[in-house]
């Protein structure tokens, strides 16, 4: 016990005299000390605040928006899982998003989406699918080939960050063209769908939640 709390002193004097990157490395050197863990874990929330630029923390890295309180904290469907898998795989663990996932099946994009590299998709919740009248939304759910159309004129082919979305024209995986503009945490698509969890991430893709369904020009 006392070596343990001499060893802790000890690599707490280290991380104390060293400069950041060398103290987050004193404190991995650590290992399974678990003692150490909390160190370890400040260090990093230190050097998180020093890699990001004031007024971006929160549009740098993490999820941002209203809808984002309604993520499941753990599990699959949370951040942490859905960053985990492919994105129509981490889409349908979202309870948010089941009728834009019903879609991804009807219309055979599931693979598509999920082995696409580095994409972005502006996400439909279901109440954005509920905005469009049942019988107009059964209609399209019917027609494969313009299902596919409306759903890939969602994706555009590269990870798009926020800064992006500021002023922003993207080619869609339909070649179509979508818009953005906004700041901070609103932003909106085509001037008519806000981006309610912004910057959500897949194992290959960003996701931006939106609250209405796109269509193409």
């Amino acid at each position: 016990m006392s070596s343990s709390m001499k060893f802790r002193r000890t690599a707490v004097a280290v991380a104390a005299a060293a400069v950041l990157p060398f103290s987050l490395a004193a404190c991995s050197d650590s290992g399974s000390d678990t003692e150490a863990a909390p160190s370890a874990a400040a260090g990093n929330e230190a050097k998180t605040g020093a890699s990001t630029p004031a007024g971006d923390s929160m549009t740098g890295d993490q999820p941002f928006g209203p809808a984002c309180a309604g993520v499941p904290k753990e599990g699959a469907g949370s951040f942490d899982g859905m960053a985990k898998d492919p994105v129509a795989t981490a889409a349908s663990n979202n309870p948010a998003l089941s009728t834009l996932v019903a879609a991804v099946k009807q219309a055979g994009l599931v693979d598509t989406l999920n082995n696409a590299k580095d994409i972005t998709v502006f996400a439909p919740t279901n109440d954005a699918f509920a905005k469009i009248p049942k019988a107009d939304l059964d209609k399209v759910l019917a027609d494969k080939a313009t299902l596919t159309k409306i759903l890939t004129y969602h994706v555009v082919g590269q990870k798009l960050t926020p800064k992006q979305l500021e002023n922003g024209s993207f080619e869609t995986l339909q070649n179509g063209m979508v818009t953005t503009k906004g700041s901070g945490e609103t932003y909106k698509v085509n001037d008519t769908s806000n981006v309610v969890c912004g910057n959500v991430k897949t194992a290959n893709a960003n996701v931006y939640i939106v609250d209405t369904v796109l269509m193409p020009k």
